[in-house]
């Protein structure tokens, strides 16, 4: 059988394993890259290659190698340069390269929504050092949100209130930090009521949205999700506008991840992922084509029907404590039997190799077809709290 297309996957965590299987569902050949063995991609994907997308000689030979129809990145940390030039060459980068060099970084995609589009945005400045960042404080006020201008998962990422709170920020913001850049964006704290990803699909026939998913973060790191948010009419469609002015700015095709404050009406754009957001997740059981279903057939020009959802969905992540090699995840059966029988339940295992503390590990996924987020919620959260990790041994 000849695939409908080769896809070279650029990181192969638990996002690029939902888009690999929606991707061979529709008879893709694809090719798992990541930096170390048995990523969870991996295992459902057709061939693998293991090294740093940072190494730009190495990602050059892996395209060179397959050839592939498309690109697809699924982390932050890419040599970018490397996929522009690619690009350049007739290759397919998703969405586009312009894209990933974008939004691989926070402060270009904050300077292209604040300056070139004017959207509404947080007051922010940048740092290189430790003074630097002491300086924007200054201009920026207590409380403020440090982030590494190129990291993951909410890494780096934390809270300042007190000046007793700026030189650990800055340790913890660069051991954080992904790729080779040191440099933070120190944000203004935003009196939000509530903050939502519109996932945003940008095809050959126009601008498709998703309903909003609200969630909740510690650590900088999601960890519940609920669809559809609860936004008036007007805030809804503020959102929509402005992420619809971003991806078209970025171009492309496939499906954005795009968050934003909420305060009433009124809505601060906050960042942009330009694929499967972790926050959807939730479309695993939420919708009728999941978020990684819409990217795959977004990617390969296929039609999209009409996106329906089943009712109020949640997701809630299962979470490792330690260091381990050897571990087990037991409770799954009493994770799918623990919600009223009105409420559907599902748990998807990552399947990663190792273990470390906060690592996602799996998802607790709740559908109240006839209820509420709060229900779905509940459900989801007592899913995941079942699910425990048991450690053969630690480090």
């Amino acid at each position: 059988m000849t695939p409908t297309a080769c896809i070279l996957l650029l990181g192969s965590g638990e996002l690029g394993r939902e888009f690999t299987i929606s991707a061979k569902r529709l008879g893709c050949h694809v090719i798992a890259c990541d930096s170390y063995a048995g990523a969870p991609a991996m295992q459902v994907a057709d061939e693998a290659e293991v090294f740093s997308m940072l190494d730009g000689e190495a990602l050059g030979a892996a395209i060179e190698k397959h050839r592939p129809d498309h690109v697809v990145p699924e982390v932050e940390a890419i040599r970018t340069e490397v996929l522009k030039e690619f690009e350049d060459r007739g290759v397919s980068i998703v969405p586009s390269a312009r894209a990933t060099i974008m939004t691989m970084n926070r402060d270009r995609i904050r300077d292209l929504a604040a300056d070139m589009l004017g959207l509404r945005t947080s007051h922010y400045r940048y740092a290189e050092s430790l003074d630097e960042l002491r300086a924007g404080i200054d201009a920026i006020g207590f409380p403020c949100v440090v982030k590494p201008v190129m990291s993951s998962s909410g890494k780096g990422q934390s809270t300042l209130r007190v000046a007793a709170d700026v030189e650990p920020s800055w340790n913890y913001a660069v051991a954080g930090m992904r790729g080779d850049r040191v440099r933070v964006i120190v944000e203004g704290f935003i009196d939000f009521d509530y903050e939502i990803t519109l996932l945003t699909l940008r095809t050959r026939q126009g601008v498709l949205f998703c309903d909003p998913i609200g969630h909740r973060q510690e650590r900088g790191d999601y960890q519940e999700s609920w669809q559809p948010a609860a936004m008036s009419a007007a805030a809804r469609k503020s959102a929509q506008d402005m992420a619809k002015a971003v991806v078209d700015e970025l171009g492309g095709y496939g499906l954005f991840g795009v968050e934003f404050f909420v305060k009433g009406d009124e809505v601060i754009f906050s960042e942009l992922s330009p694929r499967p957001h972790d926050t959807g997740m939730v479309t695993l059981i939420s919708q009728n084509l999941t978020e990684f279903d819409l990217h795959a057939r977004a990617i390969l020009g296929l039609p999209i029907p009409r996106i329906a959802q089943y009712g109020a969905a949640a997701s809630a992540v299962i979470l490792a404590d330690r260091d381990a090699a050897a571990f087990a995840m037991e409770g799954l059966a009493d994770a799918l039997g623990s919600a009223p029988a009105e409420i559907d339940v599902d748990v998807r295992i990552f399947g990663k190799p190792v273990t470390r503390p906060y690592r996602r590990m799996g998802v607790a996924l709740a559908l109240a077809p006839g209820g509420t987020t709060d229900q779905a919620r509940a459900a989801a959260r007592a899913a995941a709290a079942r699910i425990t990790m048991h450690y053969k041994d630690s480090k």
